[in-house]
């Protein structure tokens, strides 16, 4: 009698520390899952509408607004134009303060193309674009402005075009946060998975769809 309470009571202390461990281990997972989640949020809210509406672009009708703008350099700024320091040299900061008062636009260290005649400075940006132009001799400033509406400039970010350098780390931060989130929901599935014969099918189906899809559809 007193050897089986003694195997009992063996069994019990040796399972109380798989429980405990097991225990924390899910706690840790739940946290990083839903810490991930919460970060990730918007961001998959995002890039799955936009997943959609870049898959049916050619069905979505946008009208694209073009704007036409004009100035004129001030006489003082225009020797500022003479000897470009290269060929793709950025305007000089008391010109580009004119063109942002005269147009309206910022090529603020934007690379510009300088000929003879003039000097012309791309100016993209999601969801439409724009340039701007200044005749070397006479200071004439022309621009135009492109704006082709808000499910473009949204698409744009999905595909991180014309977005800068802050959207370029927010998308590595968001695709981190993504792996964890999958990373930490696949253990989950691994720990509950006793419990629900379901799990691993589906998991299966999610994997073994797009792989047949990838392979025997798409050429």
């Amino acid at each position: 009698m007193n050897n089986v309470q003694s195997l009992s009571s063996k069994a019990s202390s040796t399972r109380k520390p798989k429980s405990r461990w097991r225990g924390w281990w899910l706690k840790q997972l739940h946290t990083w899952h839903w810490v991930s989640a919460a970060i990730s949020l918007v961001g998959m809210m995002l890039f799955a509408i936009t997943g959609i509406t870049l898959n049916h672009a050619a069905s979505i009708s946008a009208t694209p607004n073009l704007e036409s703008r004009s100035g004129v350099l001030p006489a003082g700024l225009r020797p500022q134009l003479v000897h470009p320091a290269s060929t793709d040299a950025p305007l000089p900061l008391p010109v580009v303060r004119a063109v942002r008062d005269a147009v309206h636009l910022d090529p603020e260290g934007k690379p510009g193309e300088w000929s003879e005649d003039e000097v012309y400075v791309a100016l993209p940006r999601p969801g439409g674009d724009g340039w701007v132009s200044i005749d070397r001799q006479t200071g004439a400033i022309s621009a135009e402005v492109t704006d082709r509406g808000w499910i473009s400039y949204l698409n744009d970010l999905h595909k991180g075009r014309n977005s800068g350098n802050a959207w370029f780390w927010f998308i590595d931060v968001f695709a981190v946060a993504c792996v964890v989130f999958t990373i930490t929901g696949l253990l989950l599935l691994q720990l509950h998975a006793r419990h629900r014969p379901m799990t691993w099918p589906l998991v299966g189906v999610g994997f073994v769809v797009p792989a047949l899809i990838a392979v025997l559809l798409i050429h």
